[in-house]
């Protein structure tokens, strides 16, 4: 279908702007009736033909009242939106005819009508954002239409765009034809349509491998073929521009408006052409090469970047109006940094490399023309010196914007494809530059002289990985960076700066040991120093080359001790002088990596670190990077000093409850709660230190937590381990109810995992073995949470590891204790609405069926401790069970687990005997790391050792366990009783097994 047909068959009704005026006017009164009336004739007026024309002009007319314009404008905004998605097929055709219609006019008749030419501009805008907005679209359905789009628009828009180029070739554009308004709306035009070609080729571009042969090759060559002609036009255009610049900045012209103002459309358009080339690099690089011209193309964009360095530095400018704007030879960069690969003499299918003398020119030019600083570097260093390095650290980021960090890129690039050319090159210049004498303290540099060392020591650093077998690190440093960085010459913070850069970038990429005392001395000094030739770049620059160097494998503390003092005071002090939240920030993150690199050595210094921190906790106000900075400062402090944390307690809570408040928890929750584990692991009380807020005063902050957020659980439930295993007792008699509401509120939640649920249940075993019957016992049962648990069990449609959890859950509970355990369940019966022996029997039935999902022994040993509790309870629904299921159950672990006493002597040195002289032929060395939750190095971890050493799981033999509770049934039924109604029914093999491994003991 010809895409620039209009609709027939259809009578559509014209708006009357006079009628949509009043209906809006009355739309704007407090009068309901009229509000009603009006409301109802608008919604028929927005199916008329021309009713968001009129809505527009009346939205724009200045003389009417402001409420009927406001009210145009909200139903503009309203029904636009969705009117043009639901008829897009019509609107493009609509557009191309009102585009076809102007065209002809503009370029067939010379008609010059302003009006028509900004219908042109605005129909052809809009159309460009239409394909704008279906490009993103990613259903199949979506996809379809804009293949239909394009299959169909492509083709027009190719040949309106042919019929545009001639309108700004060489022999329209001269100096003289540029202050035209006609030039400037041909450019205008040509630049909106090429967008919409663009944006459609790229579509095209990124799915032709997922289309049939057929369509790709179609596609393949649309591609082509503009990609081909865009190269040649980028050309010319490129050319025409550079010499009307030239000519008008060498002939001393001052341009009007007018003709700025095509100078500046005409450099976009021909950025736009970059921007093209380099998405279809960055979507698919392999085929962008093969393209055919790719190779002239990128040699072109590099040939441009020569071009700008044969003139004088001024021709180079981060403007449009310069002859070389800065935006368009960082481009011919990217594309030619990106393409280096395509010429490697390494690879075989690549027809000619580049040779030694393009990449030696190519890196001079490099080094000496665009890696320096420029004067407007250095205005901002003086100006603003933080800001200066907050932006030359986040260049990392946008290399692809800047002239400078963007060069260092391509070198870094030559170094890897072309080591055989680049590293000699640099070796030879390294030679050069540290034969050359040192200058004095007074001597009068070239400030150009001192800029192109800090850029070959740029250099330098940016190829370490290349140099550092042929340049003597060590010896560069003792005999000239050493020395350089004691000079106080005033140009001399410019290389000092790049000094601690250099040494940070090579110790970070293993190029040399940090563990050198030099490197130190160097940092330190330059970290210290506030004599002449230095200033606060160059501190903050010491300041991130120091986390550099710490933050390395290699990192020992030996040679960095002696200079400890210094880094941590000096460190202090800046945060306090830097104006900016983001160098405190910075600062900050290097005293961070200090306290964790070199542990518990830093106690001595805990007072000057924490001191100051309430205050900048203050000053920080809402700058949350900061806030968190000093979170983590507190954290890692808290972990290196362990134990002698226990005085920080004071300044934990205050931070914890800060950090926790709704309106920060946002930015700061995951933070704070790392702080809260961490001083709850190390410390050694829960009550208060010397009058200071205490860690128990958390708690009921850990308890709303525990029941409302779901996104941060796993590490709320360490926090609440963590409480238990310090105190338990004591936090049972203080919130026994509230504590066990909590964990049912979280277990009933839809937004809780099986993980997560796993884990709470892996927290109450943990309680239970932490805290007498009495203490939790009736809380269970007053909060509800043991009959959930029960309720759980028993229905069996929880995941298999957390019903399993269930049962240890009640094994555990049992061997505490027995009795209290049956009080609960006869107490949870009621709810059930069954009778206690339907209760027991379906709770066995689970206890049994989930006994063989326990994997690991010590598991399988409680549940089986657990059954045996009950049993000497000689209840008579636990004992139904004991001929066959119960006595299956043992016989199972007995065979499974071989367990026995040993005399003191054998004991020694024997961790599988310890504790209590057992020893455990199936228990591995230690407790798997899932149970000491990455408390290692901790208080925390003597802690759980403790409990692990202490439970009954791995105290008590099995059989003497068991055969002292059946001992204890049978002495409350009767021996006679005991074997008529229960032992005679079992199986006697099995009874004869089970008394053969009872006898053992």
């Amino acid at each position: 279908m010809d895409p620039r047909r209009a609709p027939t068959g259809m009578n559509v009704e014209h708006v009357s702007p006079a009628e949509l005026y009043q209906v809006l006017q009355a739309a704007s009164s407090q009068d309901p009736s009229q509000l009603r009336s009006s409301s109802k004739r608008l919604k028929e007026m927005l199916d008329m033909f021309g009713t968001y024309d009129a809505l527009h002009e009346i939205a724009g007319q200045r003389s009417l009242p402001l409420p009927i314009r406001q009210q145009a404008i909200i139903q503009f905004k309203n029904a636009a939106l969705s009117h043009w998605k639901s008829r897009k097929g019509n609107l493009v055709n609509d557009l191309l005819s009102v585009i076809d219609a102007n065209l002809q006019k503009r370029y067939v008749a010379s008609n010059e009508n302003p009006r028509d030419v900004l219908a042109l501009r605005r129909s052809v805008n809009l159309l460009n954002g239409i394909i704008k907005e279906l490009a993103t679209v990613k259903m199949l359905n979506g996809v379809k239409i804009m293949t239909n789009l394009i299959n169909s628009l492509y083709p027009v828009l190719y040949g309106y765009y042919s019929q545009l180029v001639p309108t700004i070739s060489s022999s329209m554009v001269t100096p003289q034809t540029i202050v035209s308004s006609r030039l400037n709306d041909d450019i205008v035009l040509s630049h909106i349509v090429y967008k919409c070609l663009v944006k459609m080729v790229v579509w095209t571009w990124n799915r032709i491998d997922k289309v049939s042969k057929e369509e790709q090759e179609a596609n393949q060559a649309r591609v082509q073929e503009l990609f081909q002609n865009s190269a040649i036009q980028l050309k010319s255009l490129t050319e025409l521009r550079t010499d009307i610049v030239l000519g008008l900045s060498q002939a001393n012209i001052n341009t009007d408006a007018q003709a700025q103002r095509f100078i500046d459309m005409f450099t976009r358009h021909i950025r736009v052409f970059g921007k093209f080339f380099r998405r279809l690099q960055q979507l698919w690089p392999a085929r962008f090469v093969a393209l055919h011209g790719c190779s002239d193309l990128i040699l072109y964009y590099w040939s441009q970047v020569v071009r700008a360095t044969t003139g004088t530095a001024n021709l180079v400018a981060d403007s449009n109006q310069a002859p070389f704007p800065v935006r368009f030879l960082v481009q011919g960069m990217v594309l030619f940094k990106e393409s280096l690969a395509q010429w490697t003499p390494y690879r075989r299918d690549v027809p000619s490399a580049l040779s030694e003398d393009f990449v030696r020119t190519a890196v001079e030019l490099l080094v000496t023309r665009f890696m320096p600083l420029n004067p407007k570097d250095l205005e901002v260093w003086v100006a603003d010196p933080e800001e200066w390095v907050n932006v030359e650290d986040k260049e990392n980021e946008h290399w692809e914007y800047e002239i400078r960090p963007c060069s260092e890129r391509v070198l870094i690039t030559f170094a890897l494809q072309y080591p055989q050319y680049l590293t000699p090159l640099l070796e030879s210049t390294f030679k050069q530059i540290t034969a050359q004498p040192p200058p004095t303290d007074a001597q009068d540099l070239d400030l150009e002289v001192v800029l192109q060392k800090e850029a070959i020591y740029c250099a330098l650093g940016r190829c370490a990985g290349r140099l550092k077998e042929v340049i003597p690190f060590n010896d560069w440093l003792n005999q000239t960076l050493a020395f350089e960085a004691q000079i106080t010459n005033p140009k001399y913070p410019l290389i000092k700066r790049r000094i601690a850069w250099l040494i940070g970038k090579w110790v970070s990429e293993e190029c040399t040991t940090p563990n050198n005392p030099k490197i130190w001395e160097v940092l330190v000094h330059l970290l210290k120093d506030r004599r002449q030739g230095t200033d606060y770049v160059v501190r903050l620059t010491a300041v991130m080359a120091i986390k550099e160097c710490l933050d390395t494998l290699e990192f020992e503390t030996s040679c960095f001790r002696p200079y400890l003092p210094s880094v941590v005071s000096e460190l202090i002090a800046m945060m306090g002088e830097a104006d900016t939240f983001e160098s405190k920030r910075r600062i900050d993150n290097t005293l961070n990596v200090v306290i964790e690199q070199v542990g518990e050595l830093i106690v001595p210094f805990v007072g000057v670190i924490t001191e100051p921190l309430p205050q900048l906790w203050m000053e920080a106000g809402d700058q949350w990077l900061l806030k968190s900075s000093l979170l983590v400062t507190m954290s890692k402090l808290v972990e290196s000093v362990k134990a002698q944390s226990t005085s920080l307690g004071g300044m934990v809570v205050p931070l914890v409850r800060e950090s926790l408040a709704p309106d920060a928890s946002i930015n700061l929750d995951e933070d704070g709660l790392t702080l809260w584990l961490s001083a709850l692991r190390n410390t050694l009380v829960l009550g208060s230190v010397d009058g200071a807020p205490a860690l128990f005063d958390l708690f009921p902050l850990a308890m709303d937590l525990l029941s409302s957020n779901f996104d941060l659980l796993g590490r709320i439930v360490s926090i609440l381990e963590s409480y238990f295993l310090l105190d338990a007792p004591s936090i049972l008699q203080a919130c026994n109810v509230q504590l066990f509401t909590s964990f049912l509120t979280a277990f009933k939640s839809n937004s809780i995992m099986a993980t997560n649920a796993t884990d709470l249940m892996r927290s109450i075993n943990l309680l239970l073995q932490l805290a007498p019957a009495n203490l939790w016992g009736e809380a269970l049962h007053t909060s509800g949470l043991f009959g959930y648990i029960l309720t759980t069990l028993i229905e069996g449609e929880a995941t298999t590891m957390l019903l399993t959890e269930h049962v240890l859950f009640l094994s555990r509970a049992a061997v505490v204790d027995r009795n209290m355990l049956l009080q609960l369940i006869s107490a949870t019966a009621p709810l059930h609405k069954l009778p206690v022996d339907r209760l027991f029997d379906n709770m066995f039935d689970q206890w049994f069926g989930k006994f063989d999902n326990m994997s690991e022994p010590r598991f399988r040993k409680l549940a089986a401790m657990g059954v045996a509790a009950l049993v000497s309870t000689a209840h008579p629904e636990v004992l139904k069970k004991l001929p066959v299921e119960i006595f299956n159950l043992w016989i199972d672990v007995f065979y499974e687990i071989k367990e026995a006493h040993v005399e003191n002597s054998e004991n020694e040195d024997d961790s599988q005997s310890a504790p209590y002289n057992l020893r455990k032929h199936w228990e591995l060395d230690e407790a798997p790391a899932t149970f000491y939750r990455g408390t290692e190095g901790t208080p925390e971890y003597d802690r759980r050792k403790a409990v692990y050493d202490r439970d009954p799981v791995r105290t008590a033999q099995l059989t003497a366990y068991v055969g002292s509770y059946i001992r204890e049934a049978e002495a409350i039924c009767g021996s006679a009783a005991f074997q008529a109604q229960y032992l005679a029914k079992a199986d006697p093999t099995v009874l004869g097994q089970i008394q053969v491994e009872l006898a053992r003991v």
